[in-house]
């Protein structure tokens, strides 16, 4: 056999290792992978309460929450610690992408557009739709059409966002990074309104009494609701049953609901 058969036999199996090792990490199981660091992380938006926030405990600042304890749940479900990482809302499911999260738990509602690009549990919360306006304009709204012209907020890359471009076409929606921020252009009179989940204004109340719920709120779809995404394939197969037996145990229990009232109580040792 001549050297130059050599070499290339040798190219050709160096070849065959590198293409089988990345297909064995394309089809790797997520939650073995889990398992075996120890350690769930999720990815969340801590500007969300009562699903996600930032709030003092015993003198601490914490990330709490309705989806902080659903993340506990799912962690203990499979023997691992949990590590919550924070960043804003439009990077929440790129991290799923980039390696950075292992689920994304942020209020997510699941779209067409989403599915094709990530995998969901089942729903583990309904969605309810609100709109916050400044305390003196409570009554000020009671239909749609009164918020033409109107400066609207919503959160950057959020199912609000969507909903209030498609329903409030004379309005002038404005997408705001982060949810804390435009409840501060709201409270300036740099916007008008506010549009995001009623829980999540009640929250925002509870801490500010120089807003309110507007009498009128935007119609949210039959199949509006929040759910945990995953890296899509078949590696996280297993991950995405074991998350749904979490769900359906939840529910059963109506723990999610006892989660949300537990973390209301904690809004307004809220932080920025």
């Amino acid at each position: 056999m001549t050297l130059k058969k050599l070499i290339l036999g040798a190219s050709l199996l160096v070849s065959a290792v590198t293409l089988t090792a990345c297909g064995s990490s394309e089809s790797s199981d997520l939650q073995e992978d889990i398992k075996k660091d120890g350690k769930l992380v999720v990815a969340v938006s801590p500007d969300y309460p009562p699903f996600e926030f930032k709030a003092l405990v015993d003198g601490k600042d914490k990330v709490v929450g309705a989806d902080i304890d659903l993340a506990q749940d799912i962690a203990d479900e499979l023997g691992v610690k949990l590590e919550v990482s924070t960043m804003s809302f439009d990077n929440v499911l790129a991290s799923l992408k980039t390696g950075k999260a292992d689920i994304a738990i942020s209020g997510l509602s699941v779209t067409e557009e989403r599915k094709n690009a990530y995998a969901f549990s089942d729903a583990y919360y309904t969605t309810e739709n609100a709109i916050l306006v400044r305390k003196e304009d409570e009554g000020k709204y009671t239909n749609l059409d009164q918020l033409a012209g109107k400066k609207v907020a919503v959160q950057k890359g959020s199912i609000e966002e969507n909903l209030a471009k498609e329903q409030l076409k004379d309005s002038q929606v404005v997408p705001l990074t982060a949810m804390g921020e435009a409840i501060n252009e709201l409270k300036s009179g740099v916007v008008d309104a506010v549009d995001l989940e009623k829980p999540v204004a009640e929250g925002y109340i509870a801490q500010n009494n120089d807003i309110a719920l507007a009498k009128v709120a935007l119609k949210v779809g039959d199949g509006d609701a929040k759910a945990v995404a995953m890296p899509k394939g078949k590696g996280s197969q297993e991950l995405q049953k074991t998350i749904n037996k979490v769900i359906a145990k939840m529910e059963k229990d109506g723990t999610y609901k006892q989660y949300i009232s537990d973390a209301a109580k904690l809004t307004g040792k809220a932080v920025d």
